[in-house]
């Protein structure tokens, strides 16, 4: 399949448009082409205009469409909802109009994303209207492309005013699928609530767009052109976020691990944004194998696949790493570099382990917290293990709503240093979003200090040997997952209600087959930084023994509702600690589905990922 323009991001890094997308001979080939120099070269011979031209200011009627309700992530629809008639430009100016003027006029902002299907059309609208309303500079990832976690970074660097992210996250791209836009505030964190109402209301009455005079940008090679005071500058997507890794990390102990002959490292891509940074900072900077790097190129529609790294979508990781020559680490991401997914050696390791993991062993082998947390976090529906950890350190916690927004406001307030999801997001207060490639190279980091003193021929400290070590520490909080995607959103509401219903009507005390009930709930949260409430996120079951049953509806896909069933148990038994968690988890699944009578709402027998 041919490669889209956006998908040659690496020019300074030619292999890297080969990588598991061409035969051995061919990737030889392209190691004997043009040298990194030579293309820079022919990149900037394209240049820029060789002067200012006068920025132009045009008024465009237009009128308000259905449809633009923002949700946690932004507003993700389908693409062919966005290349309606003004649809995406109608949300861009509403969010103008929604600002105060100090936050855009003579601003800077900054505007990156994950490579799909519509982002090179929805960049050029963007850019022009956000010359229509004054900002004054708009720095853009060469070819569009930036992930998520490196528009936080670029915005705190910078000290930009805040940033677009054009990406529908791990939901599949395509003509035919998914497409997403959110903005995010000048610390590099998600809109408030408070902004993304203002936006939807301004969607509701909208009658003109302001754009810009001007032509489209070549966003194809990294320079600076100007109209009038406008500015455009096109940047490196990989620089300034390496540059924060390797301020983060200790490259050099990692590198020590990936060049022991006696390690194995694979890294999947899934052929989305992190496989633009996957080359400079695994191969390039660390030293693995250019081969450790599967689905390395960044495609629109993410090579037909689903971007989303669990134990369903990334197929060929998991084959890899449970199959009989298996490598010793494993990892993937998301659509837009923010999620991963963590894999040792016939042994999957949860997202609300991973947080807890890392939470535990940051400060003996990570720098950045060489002098410990300031406190750690986890969303709602996260296990409890993370919990456990931090009353461990004896460091503050926290419980939020689902939303890196909730984790952004204790960051900023100098109460958060680690977090995490259940949702396979982890991360810290280095930026302002969860970080996908920053949770692996957290593991790695763990596994380099753990065998640094391991000579050549001695077994190696594994993944299993680091989580076992850790429940015989703190206990295993069994979890897993349930989602059923795209259910009929009226059934999944009326199951929900039944739910409520449910709820209203408990009382502590009872019982529910084994399990007696300590209390039920719709989880509310009052953010203890700006006094802020949220409520209505998430109907918890929780039970004398620590056991929690928690459904919730997603906000996150495109089309119907996602409905998510959360099953927890603590075990503190070490002799039960190697039972599948499906095994341990059965009689509180069968309990969930028999309570929600889910398959009576939406006729569903079984859901469409189980993690």
């Amino acid at each position: 399949m041919p490669l889209p323009p956006q998908t040659h991001a690496l020019r300074l890094c030619p292999l890297l448009s080969t990588i598991r997308s061409t035969p051995p001979r061919a990737t030889a080939a392209a190691r004997q082409g043009a040298s990194p120099a030579l293309l820079v070269a022919r990149c900037s011979s394209a240049g820029t205009p060789s002067a200012a031209q006068a920025l132009k200011i045009n008024s465009i009627p237009t009128k308000p469409v259905e449809g633009q309700k923002t949700g946690t992530s932004g507003l993700r629809k389908k693409v062919k909802v966005f290349q309606q008639e003004n649809y995406l430009a109608n949300w861009i100016q509403a969010l103008f109009n929604s600002l105060p003027p100090e936050d855009y006029v003579g601003a800077t902002l900054v505007l990156g994303g994950d490579g799909r299907y519509f982002n090179k059309e929805a960049a050029q609208i963007i850019i022009k209207i956000a010359a229509g309303n004054g900002v004054q500079k708009i720095i853009v990832g060469r070819d569009g492309l930036l992930s998520t976690p490196a528009v936080s970074a670029v915005i705190r660097k910078r000290e930009a005013n805040g940033g677009f992210i054009m990406s529908a996250s791990h939901n599949p791209g395509g003509p035919d699928n998914d497409w997403g836009i959110k903005f995010n505030y000048s610390s590099g964190q998600p809109a408030p609530e408070t902004i993304t109402d203002q936006i939807y209301g301004n969607t509701l009455s909208i009658s003109e767009i302001k754009t810009a005079g001007i032509p489209d940008t070549d966003l194809s090679c990294v320079g600076v052109v100007s109209y009038g005071d406008f500015t455009i500058e096109v940047i490196d997507p990989v620089s300034d976020y390496l540059e924060l890794m390797e301020n983060v990390f200790d490259f050099q102990l990692i590198k020590d691990l990936l060049s022991r002959p006696d390690f194995r490292f694979i890294f999947d891509a899934m052929h989305a944004v992190t496989g633009a940074y996957a080359g400079p900072i695994f191969v390039e900077k660390l030293g693995a194998d250019l081969d450790c790097i599967l689905n390395g190129v960044p495609l629109e529609d993410f090579g037909n696949g689903h971007p989303d790294p669990n134990l369903t979508y990334a197929k060929e990781l998991v084959f890899t790493m449970f199959g009989t020559d298996a490598p010793d680490f494993g990892a993937a991401s998301d659509g837009d570099g923010d999620r991963n997914m963590i894999l040792g050696k016939r042994f999957f390791i949860t997202p609300s382990d991973s947080v807890a993991i890392i939470a535990a062993n940051a400060q003996a082998a990570i720098p950045y917290f060489q002098f410990g947390t300031k406190g750690l976090a986890r969303s709602m529906p996260t296990s409890g293990a993370l919990d456990r950890v931090a009353k461990k350190l004896n460091v503050p916690f926290f419980e939020v709503p689902t939303g890196w927004k909730f984790f952004g406001n204790l960051m900023d307030a100098g109460k958060l240093s680690i977090c995490g999801e259940e949702s396979f997001g982890t991360g810290s207060d280095h930026i302002r979003e969860k970080d996908g490639i920053w949770a692996v190279l957290a593991w790695l980091s763990i596994l380099a200090h753990r065998n640094k003193d391991k000579k050549v021929g001695e077994r190696l400290v594994s993944v299993e040997d680091i989580a076992k070590e850790h429940w015989k520490t703190y206990g295993r909080n069994f979890f897993s997952r349930y989602d059923y995607e795209e259910c009929e959103s009226q059934s999944a509401n009326k199951m929900m209600d039944h739910l409520k219903d449910v709820i209203a009507n408990s009382k502590p005390g009872e019982k529910y087959g084994d399990y007696t009930l300590q209390f039920a709930d719709d989880f509310s949260y009052t953010d203890p930084v700006d006094g802020s409430t949220v409520s209505k996120q998430g109907l918890r079951f929780v039970f004398t023994d620590g056991s929690r049953i928690i459904f919730r509806l997603s906000g996150t896909g495109s089309a119907g509702a996602t409905i998510r069933l959360y099953i927890e148990q603590f075990e503190s038994d070490i002799s039960k600690h190697s039972l599948d968690a499906q095994t341990a988890l059965k009689p509180l699944i069968d309990l969930a589905l028999s309570v929600s009578k889910l398959k009576d709402f939406t006729g569903r027998d079984k859901p469409t990922v189980i993690t």
